[in-house]
């Protein structure tokens, strides 16, 4: 049995926000006061705040006001809403106000870290997706979460990991009520033919066994004027609905990816065979397989027991890897 660390950072841009958050209007000059700066260190705070993505209105006579609320992440309130086995047997629990990314930040430190430790990030200066790829999100506006997770198999064993753990991530939303989401092979969570989320699965230890996973999982909550910066479709949980609380789709989302993790161990990817067909957006579809040579047109046959991709060519059905390809719907 182990004891969660729990952590939460509270740097002074989160006091600001937790003090915006606390009434409809509050002025400069209060501000000022209950942190004991001045109000020229909190304009220039506000304008950090509004460059990380937040709307901040100010109107003579009332102060600054968010334009929408804000739920910060609390490690304490996620620990809270998890059972309490679960909670027993995580390693450590760490929010922080901004990383350069929450996997960089996991692999940096996996030689030290416990089993089953997770961070979380409310910026990322340096997010990053499959394949080198970028990935934003404004203060507030999305979940960024990491779990380091070691494995006694060899690493070839844990092909389809990314797709576990979009199913995970699925299972969380629609805990928390949000449905219509389904999975891009292999590492997109979308909704209405626009990006949702994604994952980033990345390996280390022996080739054969032990080894370790680093798993990295965003969603986009409410994008605002930021969806504008992101070079692709993307939509977030806010078109779909009401929005959930930030720290219980965050417990929801460590819950079903333990729970999920656990199976994979045990059964492999085949057990989640099935479920993943279920929520296929790409099965049946025209793609495009793109290499580093060129692409090469096909139609989506759903995955196979590894969670490879199953692809129809010209010259006939092949099995694509993630680690090979990305995978686009033609054009």
């Amino acid at each position: 049995m182990t004891t969660t660390a729990i952590h939460t950072e509270t740097p002074p841009l989160r006091e600001l926000l937790a003090e915006l958050g606390r009434a409809p209007a509050v002025s400069g000059s209060a501000l000022a006061a209950r942190l004991g700066v001045s109000r020229a260190a909190v304009w220039k705070q506000i304008e950090r705040l509004r460059a990380a993505g937040l709307v901040i209105e100010a109107a003579a006579g009332s102060g600054y006001a968010l334009a929408d609320a804000v739920e910060l992440l609390d490690a304490r309130s996620i620990a809270a809403a998890l059972p309490a086995p679960l909670r027993r047997r995580l390693g450590a629990l760490q929010v922080h106000w901004q990383l350069d990314s929450t996997n960089s930040h996991l692999l940096r430190q996996a030689n030290a870290l416990a089993d089953r430790s997770l961070c979380l990030a409310e910026l990322q200066s340096a997010g990053r997706g499959r394949r080198g790829r970028s990935w934003q999100m404004p203060l507030g506006g999305g979940l960024a979460l990491s779990l380091y997770r070691r494995f006694d198999a060899a690493l070839a064993s844990l092909a389809g990991l990314s797709l576990v753990a979009g199913l995970a991530a699925v299972q969380a939303l629609a805990a928390c009520g949000v449905t219509g989401v389904g999975l891009k092979w292999p590492n997109d969570l979308v909704a209405h033919g626009a990006k949702l989320g994604g994952i980033l699965v990345e390996l280390g230890g022996e080739a054969l066994g032990p080894c370790h996973a680093v798993i990295g999982i965003g969603i986009n909550l409410r994008l605002g004027a930021a969806a504008a910066q992101i070079g692709q479709a993307a939509t977030d949980v806010a078109a779909l609905g009401a929005l959930p609380s930030r720290n219980l789709l965050a417990a929801r989302l460590i819950a079903a990816l333990e729970a999920a993790l656990d199976e994979f161990a045990r059964d492999g990817f085949a057990a989640f065979a099935p479920r993943y067909a279920a929520l296929d957006v790409l099965r049946g579809q025209p793609v495009e397989v793109l290499r580093a040579g060129g692409s090469e047109p096909g139609i989506a046959r759903g995955i196979d027991a590894r969670g490879a991709l199953r692809v129809a060519f010209a010259s006939g059905e092949r099995a694509i890897d993630s680690g090979e390809v990305s995978i686009r719907g033609a054009r």
